[in-house]
């Protein structure tokens, strides 16, 4: 059984009461949400996430994750740490990191846009994502058959919101950009978050293309995005710009560290978020280890996915914000405290 089972059977009985009470129940296997195995080649967790991309580091003051998640991450670890790379990244990030303190790392990385977390550095009360109203909620609340979803997010949880959603009976189409398409896309994992949507290919860079895609989210439903804020307001679409002209809309966020704040703008993705949330295990000399694999993006994708069918059953007009960091770090104190008990 998942060391994360408690938090798994939380989130997955919220959204089969929310799924059943809009019409189209919704049971999911707890183990197919968060095991990649069968689709990616992954390693045991330890010190490396299980694909082997995130790491945790010690700093002189304490352990950082470090996330080379992209092919160009490692591009920018000389840049990061103001000295040259040769061979092996992760020796000369080790050597560096062990007299350097976190703060100054995590405010380099930031300004960078590289995926670094301190460890434990988010609390959370639960996982609930939180919900800012931008619009306002309908007279009726409606069903969730027929309603439109628009599934702007790549990778993992955003996908899988979108896939709960779709098996609830929402019609989900898939956007993605034509010149940066989903990281996934060529592997069976990616086929089986997506296989129940439809999908629409657009050029973010071109006039017509970006009126065909604000037309989309004005008349959905749902949207479910995984940028960070600044991307919609360069492509035209503050939520306040779209709220005022959808103004039942319940728009899905998932970022590394929440809508707002100032971490807005931070870079990340599952195993770093999961380390900055504390949803780590303990080796036996108290050194952090990871607990699975990027588990933030399973638990946060269900969480939105519950978020979101609590919006629409509450008639819409709100942002659900579901930060990856905010929702590992609300699983670890649930699992402390059945552990505790």
């Amino acid at each position: 059984m998942t060391p994360v089972a408690p938090a798994l059977r939380v989130l997955i009985a919220r959204i089969a009461e929310l799924s059943a009470r809009l019409g189209e129940g919704v049971t999911i296997d707890p183990l197919a949400v968060i095991d990649r195995s069968a689709d990616l080649d992954l390693a045991p967790p330890g010190l490396f996430s299980p694909n082997r991309a995130c790491r945790l580091v010690p700093a002189m003051d304490g352990w950082i994750a470090v996330n080379l998640a992209r092919e160009d991450d490692a591009e920018l670890i000389a840049a990061w740490l103001e000295t040259t790379v040769e061979g092996d990244p992760w020796a000369t990030i080790l050597a560096v990191a062990a007299r350097t303190p976190r703060n100054d790392l995590l405010w380099r990385a930031r300004l960078l846009g590289l995926p670094v977390a301190s460890v434990r550095e988010t609390a959370g009360k639960d996982m609930r994502p939180t919900v800012i109203a931008l619009g306002r909620r309908k007279n009726q609340t409606g069903v969730a058959r027929g309603l439109r979803v628009v599934d702007l997010s790549n990778l993992w949880a955003g996908p899988l919101c979108g896939d709960i959603l779709a098996r609830c009976g929402m019609a989900v189409v898939k956007v993605e950009s034509r010149n940066r398409p989903d990281g996934g896309r060529e592997t069976a994992f990616f086929e089986r978050l997506n296989r129940n949507k439809s999908r629409v290919t657009l050029d973010f860079a071109e006039d017509d293309d970006r009126v065909r895609l604000r037309t989309l989210v004005c008349e959905a439903d749902v949207v479910i995005t995984g940028a960070r804020p600044r991307a919609f307001r360069q492509l035209g679409l503050d939520p306040k710009i779209v709220f005022a002209a959808n103004p039942h809309l319940v728009w899905v966020a998932i970022t590394g560290y929440g809508w707002t704040g100032e971490g807005a703008d931070r870079v990340s993705f599952g195993d770093d978020g999961a380390a900055a949330g504390g949803l780590l295990a303990t080796a036996p000399d108290g050194t952090p280890r990871f607990l699975g694999d990027a588990l933030a993006d399973p638990l946060t994708g269900l969480a939105a996915a519950a978020g979101a069918l609590e919006a629409v059953d509450q008639g819409g007009g709100v942002l659900v914000d579901a930060a990856l960091a905010r929702t590992a770090a609300g699983a670890a104190r649930l699992i402390a405290g059945r552990k505790a008990a």
